[in-house]
């Protein structure tokens, strides 16, 4: 009968953990789920810098004190107050070993026995200062603790308690635990394999700023909220200039760095807008997406960003349109509007070889442009205006 509901248990616990679509999600619900299934009243999940050598805490989880955030932002613990993570990694992992998780008690180290108490426990006087302290502090009878294992490297811990008063977790529970850390694990091995494929399908694999599918999505959303509540949301269209002399002269590998070193200005650029997303749309094209920041402020680091292009190594600058419904443009109903008028005002910093951005709404003839019919402007070099679902559709904004 135990054996079937830690097997629920577990099955309960992987579901959830796949259920989560952020890594708070993730986190509660793995923290929640080893809780539950050791009846245990609180639970952490932690994971190991050791760069900075210690323990973060990601989440705290079931009955937490005044002390305890659910999702804190700064509660680190330095390694060597808890030693036992660094000693199973370079004493038993090292040496071929398993990986086991210990329990401690209020009133010092459990019962010692393999699968029960880990072999390298600090001395009693340590112990005391570290998770026994912890535990009196709290008001929680006991702990265990079970380290997780991730390709082969510590990765972190996973800590359930009880409180005073409740049975002290025995070896069976101490077993129960490190399987269910590996099963954290698997679940933050899967997650990370997701994460990599979202950040595939989402990012330039040259300049590694976001892609234009990553666009479309935040810059879909941005125009809703500039419905919904007024929000100033802003394109600037960048055509880095000369990439072309570059390729044909120096060969497509310093193209490359050319235009990777420019993703990393236009990084620092957006750095300077609140939220801005920078993005390479292909080829020597370019932008910068923001939600809230004013026009004003959007121009003002467009200037900078063609300030900084004109310093490139072998770069001739770059073309930059502004585009802001915090400017005089009209009704913006879709994203397709705001990247015309963008558009437009690129292709008119690009044809009179401005060093500084074109305002849409600043610059009387880009509305026009953006609206006019494509033959009349049959040699434009014409943004990427639609996706391929929106092909049909006319020019002008219905």
């Amino acid at each position: 009968m135990a054996e079937d509901r830690r097997l629920r248990a577990v099955v309960s616990l992987a579901q959830a953990m796949a259920a989560a679509h952020t890594p708070r999600e993730f986190w509660r619900a793995a923290a929640l789920g080893a809780c539950d299934a050791l009846a245990g009243s609180f639970a952490a999940l932690s994971v190991w810098e050791r760069e900075l050598g210690r323990l973060k805490v990601l989440v705290n989880a079931g009955e937490r004190t005044a002390e305890e955030e659910e999702f804190p932002e700064s509660e680190t613990y330095a390694v060597n107050r808890f030693p036992e993570i660094t000693e199973f990694l370079h004493e038993q992992w090292a040496g071929g070993g398993e990986p086991e998780a210990w329990v401690e008690t209020a009133d010092g180290p459990a019962a010692s026995g393999r699968g029960y108490r880990h072999p390298a426990s600090p001395p009693a006087h340590e112990v005391l200062w570290g998770r026994v302290a912890a535990l009196r502090r709290r008001r929680r009878g006991c702990c265990v603790v079970a380290p997780i294992v991730l390709h082969g490297r510590a990765w972190g811990e996973l800590y359930v308690a009880r409180p005073v008063g409740a049975p002290v977790f025995d070896r069976d529970d101490a077993d129960f635990a490190t399987v269910l850390a590996s099963v954290v694990a698997a679940g933050i091995a899967q997650a990370e394999r997701l994460e990599e494929v979202r950040k595939l399908a989402f990012t330039d694999p040259l300049t590694g700023l976001a892609n234009r599918r990553a666009v479309d999505i935040r810059l879909d959303e941005a125009v809703e909220r500039h419905r919904v509540d007024g929000s100033v949301v802003s394109l600037v269209v960048c055509d880095l200039n000369g990439l072309k002399r570059v390729n044909d002269t120096h060969g497509h590998a310093v193209g490359d760095r050319l235009l990777e070193r420019f993703g990393s200005v236009l990084s620092l650029c957006g750095a300077m807008l609140p939220g801005a997303l920078a993005a390479r749309l292909g080829g020597d094209e370019f932008c910068l997406v923001t939600i809230g920041p004013s026009a004003d402020d959007v121009v003002r680091v467009a200037d900078e960003l063609c300030l900084r292009a004109t310093e490139l190594e072998l770069g001739e600058g770059v073309a930059c349109g502004v585009a802001s419904t915090g400017d005089a443009i009209g009704e913006v109903r879709s994203a397709r509007r705001l990247f015309r008028l963008a558009d437009a005002a690129q292709y008119r910093a690009k044809a009179a070889h401005s060093p500084k951005p074109v305002v849409a709404g600043r610059d009387g003839s880009v509305i026009a442009l953006a609206d006019a019919p494509p033959r009349a402007h049959q040699d434009r070099r014409r943004f990427r205006d639609v996706r391929p679902e929106d092909a049909e559709e006319p020019w002008s904004e219905p």
